[in-house]
C-alpha cells in the first residue's frame, strides 16, 4: 500500500524576488512513496521521495539513505496530465525515472514548474529596460569598475539552483581533463550517506580518477575529491577531513564569483536576465582549476571544526605532509590526542566500496 504524502508547516517567509523555489514556502517537509528505476536496464524499487527548497531526494525507504539527488528546476515530467505522474532529472536522455502517483507530492513538483515559467516569461519590455539601463551604466562606467561590479553581484544573487547549474557546467570541464566522474553505485551510496557532515546536507561530493592531492569546493555545494586520496589512506578519515578543509576554505559565492569571473561580463549578465548561462561558458575553467593549489584554510581555525565533527587531524594531515613536519601544529592539536574519542566514519565493508568507487 502507497503512504500518502506527509508534511510539516512553518511560518518561513521568503521575499517576493526569491527564486521559484519559493513556489514551496508553505512546506517544510513534503515525502511521498515512489517507484525509481535509475537506468532503463534496471528493475524498478520503492523509494521515499522527499521534495526540498532546491532539490529532489529519493531515499531507500528502509535505510533512510539517500539514492539519487535532483535539482528541481530540472525535473521534467514526461507524461502530462496522466498517472502515475513520471519526472526525470534529465529531459536529454531520461534514463533515470520516477513515478509518483501522489496528488499533493504531484502538485507540489508541478507548482513549481509554474513558477519557474513564470520566472522565464517576464515581459520582454521589462527585460529590454533593465538591458538598456544596463548598458547605459557599462558606457558611464566606462568599463572599468562596472564590469567587476555586475559580475559579483551576479554571483551574489544567484539562487542555490543556479550556482549548482554553474558547479555542473565546471565539473564537466573538469571531466574533459582529469577523467569522467566515477559513479559505481555503491561507492556513491556511501559517499551520499557520510559526506554530509562534512559538506552540508546540500551537497554533492563526486570522485575523479584524476590526482587532485585532497578535495575542491565548486559553486552550488559541489565537491570533487580525487580517487589519488581514497587509494592512499588507511580510511575515510582524510577524506572527509580534505571535505571539511574545503568547505572552510571558500564560501560558495566566493567559488561563483570565481567561475563567473572566467565566464566574462555577457555570461553573467545573462545569467541575471535570463537565468542561464551560454553554452560553452565554462570552457578551460576546470582544466585550469586543476593545475591551481588547492585553496586551504588557515590551520588555526581546523582543530576546533574537526573536534565538532569528532575527527582526528592526523589523518589529514599526514595525507599532505606524510612526514608532518610541515604541519606538526595541526598533529599536536588532534582533537583526539586531547581526549576526543573518534568517531567510526565508516564500516571495512563500507570503505572498501568507497575506494571501489572507480572499478569497473
Amino acid at each position: 500500500m502507497r503512504r500518502g504524502a506527509m508534511v510539516a508547516g512553518t511560518d518561513r517567509t521568503i521575499p517576493d524576488h526569491a527564486h521559484a523555489m519559493t513556489a514551496l514556502t508553505e512546506f517544510q517537509r513534503l515525502e511521498a512513496q515512489g517507484l525509481w528505476r535509475e537506468t532503463p536496464q534496471t528493475r524498478q524499487c520503492e523509494v521515499i521521495v522527499s521534495v526540498g527548497e532546491a532539490t529532489l531526494t529519493l531515499m531507500d525507504p528502509r535505510t533512510d539513505k539517500p539514492l539519487s539527488h535532483w535539482s528541481l528546476p530540472a525535473v521534467t515530467r514526461l507524461n502530462p496530465g496522466r498517472l502515475p505522474a513520471m519526472y526525470t532529472p534529465n529531459s536529454d536522455g531520461p534514463d533515470e525515472v520516477v513515478e509518483i502517483e501522489d496528488p499533493l507530492m504531484i502538485e507540489a513538483v508541478e507548482r513549481v514548474q509554474r513558477a519557474i515559467a513564470t520566472h522565464r516569461a517576464q515581459p520582454r519590455r521589462l527585460r529590454g529596460v533593465f538591458t538598456g539601463i544596463t548598458l547605459l551604466l557599462m558606457v558611464i562606467g566606462l568599463a572599468f569598475w562596472l564590469p567587476d561590479a555586475l559580475i559579483r553581484h551576479a554571483a551574489r544573487i544567484a539562487p542555490p539552483a543556479q550556482k549548482r547549474t554553474i558547479g555542473l557546467a565546471v565539473l564537466a570541464d573538469i571531466e574533459r581533463s582529469g577523467g569522467a566522474v566515477c559513479r559505481r553505485v555503491s561507492g556513491q551510496q556511501v559517499l551520499n550517506w557520510f559526506t554530509p557532515a562534512f559538506v552540508g546536507p546540500d551537497g554533492l561530493v563526486q570522485v575523479i580518477p584524476g590526482p587532485l592531492n585532497g578535495a575542491r569546493r565548486l559553486p552550488g555545494d559541489v565537491y570533487v575529491l580525487g580517487e589519488d586520496l581514497l587509494a592512499a589512506s588507511a580510511g575515510p578519515e582524510a577524506a572527509a577531513g580534505h571535505l571539511l578543509s574545503a568547505q572552510l576554505a571558500q564560501d560558495d559565492d566566493e567559488v561563483t564569483l570565481e567561475a563567473l569571473k572566467h565566464a566574462g561580463l555577457m555570461s553573467a549578465l545573462r545569467l541575471m536576465t535570463l537565468g542561464t548561462l551560454p553554452q560553452g561558458a565554462m570552457a578551460g575553467y576546470g582544466e585550469a582549476l586543476l593545475d591551481q593549489p588547492l585553496p586551504r584554510p588557515d590551520l588555526a581555525v581546523l582543530p576546533a571544526a574537526f573536534a565538532e565533527r569528532d575527527l582526528s587531524t592526523e589523518p589529514f594531515a599526514r595525507s599532505i605532509d606524510p612526514t608532518g613536519t610541515a604541519l606538526l601544529p595541526l598533529i599536536e592539536a588532534d582533537p583526539v590526542r586531547a581526549g576526543t574519542p573518534a568517531r567510526d566514519l565508516l564500516t571495512d565493508e563500507q570503505w572498501l566500496a568507497l575506494q571501489q568507487i572507480c572499478a569497473g
